[in-house]
């Protein structure tokens, strides 16, 4: 009672002085959500939780989890048969104060080389359950499933429920995890929720204006929270930054953007966007996709124009590597654009698709313009998440399925053709 006392106190003085964080901030009409799930702690204080992994390089996973006690070890071991274990790697831990929460000891072992297509079991800080994960193939086909705006709401167990019923390799997010929005027990609680499918696959992550976390004076620095928790490959790929990094597996080059990092041309993120593409080799990586919050194409009528300062400064980066898709969250509703670049349709341009519909305590973006763009194909203000099939070289099918209830039902699909294939959108003197 002595340990939860504080946090609980943390809470409710939250919502005290700060009670518009609970509430929409959007200007459209939303339907209602289903209510908040607050997942208890129910382990021990030395045994792992909040448990999930994430890919570092060709053939390493970086395995996270918190601990309540302050001194368990930063310690994995894993191996390929249930609680046989003949490897073990140490990693670091951390932890961060925030007002008057405290955090868990935070830690982060890299374990590997690994073998792909593997079922590894593994075990956090030499107690507590066993988990298991697979590590993704390294040819094709690969499955990405594509879920922006989670939250911890009845519809995100949902949503996380059909994502599941179907098997994939790795977990994509664009932004907008937990809702925490300073209220950092709702850290704890959307690391618990999400552990059973974070601990068996990897999820790759970049962060929403839910994460910034900023109180002027007080609290200046952004993303406190978020970069404890989620620590991404950013080093690996040369980036300064937690914020945006870039990741290979099977054939694809994934870059994750910040759309709350400064992106105009001096910012040393743009510099990195410019070298990070400038290191893709099409031959061997023929897939570029690209995932950032605040959608740079969106006839929504929430959230209009937030991404346009963003794309002015680094659309042209990504129409000259020919990215092939542009993945967003941040409007809580679907829609799919056409290949796009410079507001007009461009055989040459990314296909844009908003997934800011994973399951957010906001509920939908209802309101889209009228009368609709050309650029915008497909629609739709419902809860759901996305498949990207990426089969060969050259094709790729990408589905989104609707919730309903129960069921995930596809509501729109379509088959994608490698920009790195077609070649009237190449110089005869450029370098794929």
């Amino acid at each position: 009672m002595e340990k939860l006392f504080p946090r609980i106190y943390s809470l409710l003085l939250t919502l005290f002085l700060f009670p518009h964080l609970l509430h929409s901030q959007g200007c459209s009409s939303r339907q209602p959500p289903r209510p908040l799930i607050f997942t208890p702690h129910n382990r021990a204080d030395s045994d792992p939780q909040q448990v999930h992994i994430s890919l570092v390089g060709r053939d390493h996973i970086r395995v996270s989890w918190i601990t309540e006690a302050k001194h368990t070890q930063s310690i994995v071991e894993y191996g390929k048969a249930p609680g046989a274990y003949n490897s073990l790697t140490t990693g670091e831990h951390t932890s961060y104060t925030y007002f008057f929460y405290s955090s868990g000891e935070i830690h982060h072992v890299k374990i590997g080389p690994l073998e792909p297509s593997t079922t590894y079991f593994y075990r956090c800080g030499g107690s507590g359950p066993e988990f298991s994960f697979r590590t993704p193939t390294q040819e094709f086909p690969i499955e990405f499933a594509v879920v922006g705006d989670l939250g911890q709401t009845e519809w995100t167990a949902s949503t996380l429920a059909h994502v599941e019923s179907k098997d994939y390799d790795v977990f994509l997010l664009p932004g907008d995890l937990s809702y925490a929005d300073t209220q950092q027990p709702l850290w704890d609680s959307f690391g618990r929720l999400v552990e059973p499918y974070a601990s068996r696959r990897p999820w790759m992550v970049t962060e929403g204006n839910h994460e910034i976390e900023i109180f002027p004076i007080l609290h200046p620095h952004g993303f406190t929270s978020y970069n404890a928790r989620w620590l991404m490959p950013y080093e690996e790929s040369g980036s300064d930054s937690n914020l945006y990094y870039s990741f290979e597996v099977a054939g694809t080059h994934i870059i994750m953007l910040g759309s709350y990092a400064e992106f105009d041309k001096k910012s040393s993120q743009y510099k990195w966007l410019v070298a990070d593409l400038a290191k893709i080799d099409r031959n061997k990586t023929p897939w570029v996709v690209v995932l950032l919050h605040a959608p740079w194409y969106n006839t929504n009528t929430a959230h209009q124009g937030e991404g346009d300062s963003m794309r002015k400064a680094m659309e042209e980066l990504l129409y000259n590597a020919r990215v092939d898709v542009v993945f967003a969250g941040h409007v809580h509703a679907y829609e799919r654009f056409t290949r796009v670049y410079n507001n007009k349709e461009n055989e040459c341009g990314p296909v844009y698709v908003t997934v800011g519909d994973g399951g957010n305590r906001e509920g939908l973006a209802l309101t889209f313009k009228s009368p609709p763009s050309p650029l915008s194909l497909f629609r739709e203000a419902s809860f759901g998440h996305g498949r990207l099939r990426i089969l060969n070289q050259t094709h790729a099918h990408w589905s989104w399925h609707r919730n309903n209830d129960s069921n995930s039902v596809v509501a729109d699909q379509i088959w994608l053709e490698s920009l790195s294939s077609f070649k009237a959108c190449w110089n005869l003197n450029d370098e794929l």
